[in-house]
């Protein structure tokens, strides 16, 4: 897809055509995307390049903005988004921040939309500096609570925040103090398009894993401490005497020190022939359809886990953990299943019931495919954002004309 918009430096010079496309539902608005991550393997950059690529073709004027490095200045040129590319070095990088503010100036910018915390900050910073006072829009992805310095930056100068389910935004409203109506639940969105069933090649993932056509695989994407990794080895030990062909895929192991740490647990419980250590992945629909069932045992610091979504847009049976905002997608027994965090025991019985009642399997992987596409599809959370920008801009524009009326001599 190409929309014909240019690619900046820094500076805000543009180069190319800017998009003719217009959409007839809203007024046009210049919206910044910021965001210093660069790789397609954290979830905030994917829903922040479908966010931008969503606006985009809805004929906003939209530019990422992120560092020079990594995956996303080339998808954007690829795909004919506007680029401009940022240090955004670390919280207080004032430098980032006076050039930010000259772009808000230059694009007559309506909305900066920040997706983590150096972006909140450069961004906050820049307001400043610019002659331009944008709409500050800050997302929020994960559960922690808000440090001190966070509850500072989250009461200046911000219009909303965007939580990606309630279970955040009831944290952030505690932790910060935050007005509950100035924090908005959007939940991320499935590209329901590339995550298709009928475009993806189950087999091809399945060939280069070494995974047979009649051996039950079970996948897992994270394989940081807190993504509940260890918890699902030691499941799958505890299936294994009853079920010799299940094999399990740990994705998203970093480096060969993780694959190793992986392998060494699955030693211990006397099952590393049945545990696959994989690294990062581009071709997730392949890889989420090769799998029998996708699982989630998170326990801290989570919203809702974008591989749950898109597992459940393919309809491939998940099983997730009861932490964060995971009850709000999965239902449990209707679009998936849902176990204690922390609890192997648990995870095994889980998994034991979809392997032995296909008529259960059945029904939640066709739950779980219309769970998505009524609440979590990449359309639905774009027309909530894109309703949330107008309303604020409107909400900024209104407010700026009443103090225009009632201003001394006017």
């Amino acid at each position: 897809m190409n929309f014909g918009l240019p690619i900046l430096d820094y500076q805000g010079e543009a180069r190319g055509a800017q998009s003719k496309i217009q959409s007839p539902k809203s007024k046009i608005l210049s919206v910044l995307q910021i965001l210093e991550k660069g790789l397609f393997s954290t979830g905030s950059v994917v829903q922040m390049f479908q966010l931008a690529r969503g606006l985009a073709g809805r004929g906003h004027r939209v530019a990422i903005v992120s560092r020079p490095t990594g995956q996303v200045p080339e998808l954007a040129r690829r795909e004919g988004l506007d680029f401009i590319a940022l240090p955004l070095r670390h919280e207080f990088d004032l430098s980032s921040a006076r050039r930010l503010a000259r772009i808000f100036d230059h694009r007559a910018v309506d909305v900066v939309h920040a997706h983590k915390g150096i972006a909140h900050s450069v961004a906050l910073f820049a307001t400043y500096f610019a002659r331009r006072r944008p709409v500050i829009v800050v997302n929020r992805g994960v559960s922690f609570p808000l440090d001190a310095f966070n509850r500072i930056k989250f009461h200046v100068r911000m219009d909303a925040v965007v939580t990606v389910c309630e279970d955040i935004k009831k944290v952030i409203v505690a932790s910060g103090n935050l007005p509950p109506e100035k924090v908005n639940v959007i939940y991320a969105g499935v590209d329901l398009s590339r995550f298709d069933p009928a475009k993806t090649d189950r087999d091809r993932v399945r060939r280069e894993w070494n995974v047979a056509s009649e051996e039950t695989l079970l996948v897992q994407v994270g394989a940081r401490e807190w993504k509940g990794w260890r918890d699902l080895i030691t499941a799958a030990a505890l299936l294994a005497p009853d079920f010799p062909k299940l094999k399990v895929a740990i994705l998203a192991c970093e480096d060969d020190a993780k694959k190793a740490e992986v392998s060494a647990l699955a030693r211990q419980n006397a099952i590393e022939d049945r545990v696959l250590p994989i690294g990062f992945r581009s071709d997730m629909p392949d890889v989420l359809a090769a799998a029998d069932i996708v699982a989630d045992l998170s326990y801290e610091g989570l919203g809702i886990t974008g591989t749950l979504r898109e597992a459940m847009a393919l309809g491939v049976p998940v099983i997730a953990s009861a932490a964060g905002g995971n009850p709000e997608l999965v239902v449990d027994g209707d679009s998936g299943l849902l176990v204690p965090s922390r609890d192997p025991a648990a995870m095994a019985a889980a998994v034991r019931l979809l392997l032995t009642d296909a008529s259960l399997a059945g029904r939640v992987a066709r739950g779980g495919r219309e769970r998505v596409e009524k609440d979590f599809s990449s359309e639905v959370r774009l027309d909530r954002i894109e309703a949330l920008y107008s309303h604020l801009t409107a909400e900024k524009s209104t407010g700026a004309a009443s103090r225009g009326a009632t201003a001394p001599g006017k």
